[in-house]
């Protein structure tokens, strides 16, 4: 039942009530020069002589390309509103918070001697700071078909969202002094020259996106991790259970600190859809023609939510956190929630007033309060 979500085309009579939105842009003010245009450019140069599929990839890339220079302004946009915190070492150093007091050594410069508390005793003190350190954050972003889709031209894409949080997280961290990675399926990425980090990790998921489908796989490679990496998979997660599962287990074992962010398109939550629809797949999948399929809402809507409960009992097993996200929802509530995450902290109802918290998962919700909590797709 996997390929339910991969595309939803309503027979004529249907096309009303149900659209389709598989292979729909949003649209996107981008300038044709920089890193951007030339990869659009070399795109083109590339394209092949023959192969439908391959010109079909080449079309997205390019397309990709156009609309990433507006996803990266709205990123640095977002993560420049959101608060920038540190990670203190716990223990003495160079960084800016408050550590303690310790007496003065002997011959220790008297600039280094906090007077206003040395005035209160009889001896001299030093004012110490906390280390700080920046950290090394892998970032994976699902780039697989299943990623392209969106239920309603008034929808972004499942990909668009992604890239969003994915690039946003990014900013944010970068704001922060800390280190981005981005990882591939054969290892941490080698990103191309010229422009700011973030324009160059934008570049790099753009070049990733140009790659054959069977070179971008849904969730990342656990070997090619360091120990105690932190690690952020924005994914729709509609894979078997057992490869997400593997995955986790595998991530644990490093062990790496996980944090999953599942895009979802409201459509994949609650089958909107009314009489005979065909649904089609994004990867290879067979079609299947379902009338009345308004009479199995219920049950896909319970199958879904189960699948979902398993995911997040999943996550919760092997110590990762779980971010539901849905792509009718604005981007700003999760990056909080995200944001929380990876400093380490947890998050109070009243901090994301959009957002559930459940033990280590967090959910958006719907204006009507409907939980729209992820994409889940359905059990096979």
């Amino acid at each position: 039942m996997r390929r339910l979500f991969r595309q939803a085309a309503p027979s004529a009579a249907q096309s009303a009530s149900a659209s389709t939105g598989m292979h729909g842009h949003s649209t996107a003010d981008a300038s044709s020069g920089g890193l951007f245009g030339a990869f659009r450019s070399s795109v083109r140069r590339s394209a092949p002589s023959s192969p439908l599929a391959t010109a079909d990839r080449t079309n997205s890339a390019s397309a990709l390309a156009a609309r990433l220079p507006g996803l990266v302004l709205q990123a640095d946009h977002i993560a420049a509103t959101l608060y920038a915190g540190q990670h203190g070492l716990r223990r003495s150093g160079g960084g800016e918070t408050f550590w303690q007091y310790r007496q003065a050594l002997p011959g220790e410069p008297a600039s280094h001697i906090d007077w206003r508390q040395s005035a209160r005793t009889l001896h001299a003190y030093v004012r110490e700071t906390e280390a700080e350190s920046p950290q090394t954050i892998f970032i994976w972003c699902d780039l697989s078909p299943s990623m392209a889709w969106r239920s309603s031209a008034a929808l972004p894409e499942k990909l668009d969202s992604a890239l969003l949080i994915t690039l946003a997280t990014a900013a944010l961290l970068l704001r922060n002094g800390e280190r981005v990675q981005l990882l591939t399926p054969s290892g941490p990425a080698i990103l191309p020259p010229g422009g700011s980090p973030l324009e160059r990790l934008a570049l790099g998921l753009a070049q990733l996106a140009a790659a054959p489908e069977a070179t971008r796989p849904a969730l990342p490679p656990s070997t090619v991790l360091p120990r105690y990496a932190q690690l952020l998979i924005v994914s729709d997660f509609l894979c078997p259970e057992e490869s997400f599962q593997t995955c986790l287990h595998h991530l644990a074992g490093r062990p790496v600190r996980t944090h999953l962010v599942q895009i979802a398109d409201p459509a994949e939550r609650t089958l909107p859809y009314q009489g005979r629809v065909r649904f089609e797949g994004l990867e290879g999948e067979t079609e299947v023609d379902l009338p009345n399929v308004q009479t199995l809402q219920q049950d896909y809507v319970r199958l879904v939510d189960a699948r979902n409960a398993r995911l997040t009992t999943l996550a919760t097993r092997y110590g990762h956190d779980l971010v539901l996200h849905s792509t009718d929802q604005p981007p700003m509530p999760t990056l909080l929630a995200l944001h929380a995450l990876l400093s380490g902290q947890f998050l109070s109802r009243q901090a994301v007033s959009n957002n559930t918290i459940s033990g280590r998962t967090i959910s958006g919700r719907s204006g009507s309060g409907q939980s729209v909590s992820g994409s889940g797709g359905v059990p096979s």
